[in-house]
């Protein structure tokens, strides 16, 4: 679990990822206490973060099946999210709000799918 695109970075460039779930709201820093999300020192806000982690797993030489947690946004800018997911590679897009056993659900089906029910290997 990170809490920012700048963790998933790092992480990505340290740990192979076998299954992603990706929130489009993830902020490029960890917030600082007392701010919204809408306020960033850095020149990327929010809405830039999460699809570029996307690009970034869809860079890595294995990407992962990745579920997509949209945002919660105008029916115009939803469409611009799951179009932006799915050309990711996205296995699934997650309209919020988000239930445990949706995404439960969502992951049963990708080990399905990309690792015949059983774990990858390395996995524990």
């Amino acid at each position: 679990r990170v809490d920012s695109a700048k963790q998933a970075f790092e992480f990505v460039r340290t740990t192979p990822v076998h299954l992603a779930v990706v929130d489009l709201a993830l902020p490029m820093e960890p917030l600082r206490r007392g701010l919204s999300a809408e306020v960033h020192d850095d020149s990327l806000s929010v809405e830039e973060a999460g699809p570029r982690v996307l690009e970034l797993l869809g860079r890595l030489e294995a990407p992962p099946p990745t579920l997509v947690i949209k945002r919660r946004k105008t029916a115009r800018e939803g469409v611009r999210e799951l179009t932006c997911a799915l050309n990711a590679g996205a296995f699934s897009v997650i309209e919020p709000p988000v239930q445990l056993e949706t995404i439960l659900e969502v992951m049963r089906r990708a080990l399905r799918r990309f690792y015949a029910d059983r774990w990858p290997a390395g996995m524990g």
